[in-house]
């Protein structure tokens, strides 16, 4: 069965059509195949501009309510955005509740080199444009591009810079993107990266260059969860060059909590394995944008490159997407309760969960967001074979990598998600053999708290007298 075209923000058809009628006087598209076509049409500009550029706002928790009333005048809240934004049934041609999936690789066209909407699945699938219309609403966006793995989005944002530009990163960024600048971009693209606490706004006004073109950070980070002021550093970044392209890595809060365009970033980049989907069954990335020209380098990205999701794994995300807003309620209702636990417990050194009052950026976490996920760390009062003890020991915590599902999950950050960073900057962060990296699932939080319990106390069976 045929679906019908998707009409969505940004929609293929109507920007080849737009750009087909503007260069017809400059080139013989009837001698062109509709490949040859769409890579002569999607010439980049010699520099990509932020779009935004300005003096971004806080948000208060009404920003977090409302979705952008130009995609729909009928879903206002959050919930309802993400259960049927891009998912209208009258847009299939059996009016199907449930967006179908296509996986059909190539489209019939009436005309040679005409269309409907897509001549091939790498250039667009109406399943992957559904996605692309909901995620952009929930982030209050005009557009989104989704790509086959978080790095894979990275690749495609990174793809900006020219050689010889600077991108500044924070200092405890994710590990894979450490490893993506350092090992790729710098000594193969000619690009030129550095590193810098972002939480210290004068450390990063002075590691601005002449040729800086990117400043990249997540907020919360991982795994120190700290919290940069995204409305401070955007605006000391535009202040100092305005052609700066802020991108923000939102994977630890998720739309529901934090939406850093609205903070004036130009581009949020999400691991869409993580909360987004919530189901630890799917690998993929998005790059969401309000700047045409930016949008436009990632959908030629998403042809040129072709490093796109397939149509069903678009289809669990469809799907796992209508239920984020309760997951992260619940996510959040046990993380706190967790983080509570954890900070009144003889045997952990330090919490950092951006909710407690004791965390050094607790104040900026509640100006710019309106809770937190389940991502909680914490320093366990010991080494290496007391966290491995720990680890060893947990029972409905699960020992494993990544993080964003319904399922708890602990890992060792140190020799697990960031054993690629080197050792001398791990020390230097606080990524010690001590950091113990929780995502807090969505069970019951009493059983949690038990297996914690009985794990550290495990790990560590003796207290000091004084701390007994």
């Amino acid at each position: 069965m045929r679906a019908r075209s998707v009409l969505s923000i940004g929609n293929y058809a109507s920007l080849m059509k737009y750009r087909l009628l503007r260069n017809e006087s400059t080139f013989v598209t009837s001698k062109l195949t509709s490949a040859e076509k769409r890579m002569r049409q999607l010439r980049l500009p010699e520099r990509i501009k932020p779009s935004n550029v300005g003096s971004p706002q806080s948000q208060s928790s009404a920003d977090f309510i409302l979705i952008r009333q130009n995609m729909t005048d009928h879903f206002t809240h959050f919930g309802t955005a993400a259960i049927h934004v891009g998912q209208e049934p009258e847009q299939w041609d059996m009016n199907q509740v449930v967006p179908p999936i296509s996986l059909s690789t190539t489209y019939k066209q009436d005309r040679p080199g005409e269309p409907k909407a897509h001549d091939y699945s790498r250039a667009g699938n109406p399943t992957r444009d559904v996605l692309q219309k909901n995620i952009a609403a929930l982030e209050d966006a005009e557009y989104c591009r989704v790509f086959a793995s978080g790095l894979a989005a990275s690749m495609a944002i990174a793809n900006m810079l020219k050689v010889g530009d600077h991108v500044l990163c924070s200092d405890d960024v994710y590990g894979g993107t450490q490893r993506f600048f350092r090992r790729v971009s710098v000594p193969q693209h000619g690009v030129v990266a550095s590193f810098v606490d972002l939480t210290n706004l004068e450390a990063f006004e002075a590691a601005l260059q002449k040729n800086t073109r990117m400043v990249w950070f997540e907020s919360p980070s991982n795994p120190l969860l700290k919290v940069v002021d995204v409305a401070a550093v955007v605006a000391a970044a535009k202040k100092f060059n305005s052609e700066i392209i802020v991108v923000v890595d939102n994977t630890f809060m998720s739309p529901y909590f934090q939406r850093p365009l609205s903070l004036g970033a130009d581009v949020v980049l999400h691991s869409i394995t993580k909360y987004i989907n919530g189901h630890s069954d799917v690998v993929m990335g998005a790059a969401i944008t309000n700047s045409k020209a930016i949008d436009e380098h990632l959908l030629f990205m998403q042809l040129a490159v072709g490093a796109i999701p397939s149509a069903f794994d678009c289809f669990l995300v469809n799907r796992g997407i209508k239920t984020m807003h309760l997951r992260m309620r619940a996510h959040m209702e046990n993380a706190t309760q967790v983080a509570r636990f954890l900070e009144s417990n003889p045997r952990v050194e330090t919490v950092l969960y951006p909710e407690l009052e004791s965390h050094p950026q607790h104040k900026i976490h509640k100006k710019q967001a309106k809770g937190m996920s389940g991502m909680v760390s914490f320093y366990l009062k010991g080494g290496l074979e007391e966290s491995r003890e720990f680890l060893s020991n947990l029972k409905i915590f699960t020992l494993a990598e990544s993080l964003g599902g319904y399922e708890s999950l602990a890992e060792l950050p140190a020799v697990m998600t960031h054993a690629s960073v080197p050792l001398e900057d791990r020390i230097k962060l606080g990524i010690t053999d001590s950091l113990i990296r929780l995502s807090v699932g969505i069970e019951d939080v009493d059983d949690l708290i038990q297996d914690l319990d009985q794990a550290l106390k495990k790990a560590i069976p003796k207290l000091p007298k004084e701390l007994m």
